[in-house]
């Protein structure tokens, strides 16, 4: 095997094995100099060895680029969620459980950009092309110019988007690729890392807008290399409890607009329908007070959002006392419960406790603990709280209530569904002037004592 060569002449790159003083292409003296290699790694088939590439063009941060052109679906949560819109040559991950609505969703949605002029095709490794048009018959939109392929072949599918030359294409799923160089199974680590560096590096060479549906595990994580969500531009979720009728489309990762932005769809009988007030939607099956019921403020994204806590507390049978929760962390909830005990007097030793966030929504943020503080004592005292009352704050390990962000937002949106107080930490600035009436508590001690009377 020839070694490579180590030596240049600086005037017209000739390369050569060894030093002269002389170059014998051009006849330059004192030109010939030793290029260091690329890699210093242990010399193998795979060493870069000290073979050059071509220099790269720089740029800096004063330059302006233009913003990278955008394409409206026409479904507001939708492109709320994607930042404003469908970028052109990025990739996009969307992952769910099986049977959540990521299939109709994504139908839906290309439907609705070839309406809008985007020439779509929609390539399933799960269904048939008959399969396919069977849903879109049962959603109405057999009459959207949407082109189908059933292929699981990534060299068969490059070579027709090649030809096609589309502007947007859904890949459902990426587990279900295979390239003929890879010997592995599909579906393998090897197998979806590979396609998706395949098909991210195609959409963003060609100029097309790429989505990659993804299979989850039982821990709600899109199964294969971590890899791949770094790969892409923007990883969505798809969420939802099979017993609801509400699902959550949420951006976890965005390169092209806010991360945890929200979309919220209905599901019916005839696909997914935008809920463009979640807020009331969530709340609309709330009757009268409760025990254990506590309407909580929070923001998910950029959007206010109003939504129930649900807490039941009895006695435990079982020398472990159980500890269900539904739709919130449960580490939190052991947090919050042993912050009780402790900071402000109210012992659950012995109580089965249960939570629950009304509606299937999955909550996160920690200005919801206050909240679910209430409810559990609420549910605990079997004291409810009045109606139109509002309730947000996070607790820290010492029993004080932190002021959440975006207060003034959260106040606006109780404000428009009818609400008139709220208990919220007390705030070191203050906003503008609101019709929802505030209780500001200190502490959590502060807080029981106010609000359930004196223990």
């Amino acid at each position: 095997m020839a070694k490579d060569p180590s030596f240049t002449c600086t005037a017209c790159n000739a390369a050569t094995t060894k030093w002269s003083g002389r170059c014998d292409t051009c006849e330059a003296w004192n030109t010939i100099e030793e290029v260091k290699p690329l890699s210093n790694g242990p010399k193998s088939k795979k060493s870069m060895g000290s073979g050059r590439g071509k220099q790269i063009t720089l740029t800096d941060l004063a330059t302006l680029e233009p913003e990278p052109p955008r394409t409206m679906s026409g479904v507001g949560e939708l492109d709320r969620t994607l930042g404003g819109g469908l970028v052109k040559a990025s990739a996009i991950l969307v992952g769910g459980d099986p049977g959540i609505g990521k299939s109709t969703l994504l139908l839906q949605a290309a439907a609705r950009f070839a309406r809008n002029g985007l020439k779509v095709l929609y390539v399933s490794g799960e269904e048939s092309a008959a399969q396919i048009q069977m849903r879109a018959r049962r959603l109405g939109l057999t009459e959207s110019p949407v082109k189908l392929a059933s292929e699981t072949n990534l060299r068969d599918i490059l070579t027709t988007l090649e030809a096609e030359k589309p502007d947007f294409v859904i890949i459902d799923s990426i587990q279900t690729m295979w390239l003929d160089t890879v010997e592995a199974a599909p579906g393998s680590v090897s197998q979806v890392r590979s396609a998706a560096h395949e098909l991210t590096t195609f959409a963003k060479t060609n100029g097309i807008a790429v989505v990659l549906v993804g299979h989850v595990t039982k821990d709600g994580q899109i199964a294969g290399p971590r890899v791949v969500e770094h790969m892409v531009d923007t990883v969505l979720y798809f969420e939802g409890e099979r017993g609801h009728q509400f699902r959550i489309l949420r951006a976890v990762k965005n390169r092209f607009g806010p991360a945890d932005e929200i979309g919220v769809f209905e599901m019916t009988g005839k696909g997914l329908a935008e809920v463009k007030n979640p807020s009331a939607m969530f709340l609309s099956e709330r009757g009268d007070p409760a025990p254990g019921s506590v309407v909580f403020a929070g923001i998910e994204g950029s959007r206010p959002m109003l939504c129930e806590f649900q807490a039941l507390v009895a006695p435990s049978p079982h020398s472990q006392p159980r500890r269900t929760v539904v739709g919130w962390d449960g580490s939190r909830l052991a947090m919050i419960l042993a912050v009780l005990e402790s900071r402000a007097g109210v012992p659950f030793t012995g109580l089965d406790v249960y939570l629950n966030v009304a509606g299937g929504l999955r909550v996160t943020e920690p200005a919801a603990d206050l909240a679910v503080a209430a409810a559990l004592i609420s549910a605990r005292e079997d004291a409810a709280l009045p109606k139109e009352c509002v309730v947000f704050g996070e607790i820290s390990l010492s029993g004080g209530l932190r002021p959440a962000p975006q207060t003034e937002n959260r106040l606006k949106e109780a404000s428009k569904l009818g609400f008139t107080s709220a208990i919220t930490p007390v705030r070191a600035k203050r906003g503008g002037d609101t019709a929802v009436q505030l209780r500001e508590m200190t502490d959590l001690l502060g807080f029981v004592e106010q609000v359930f009377g004196e223990r």
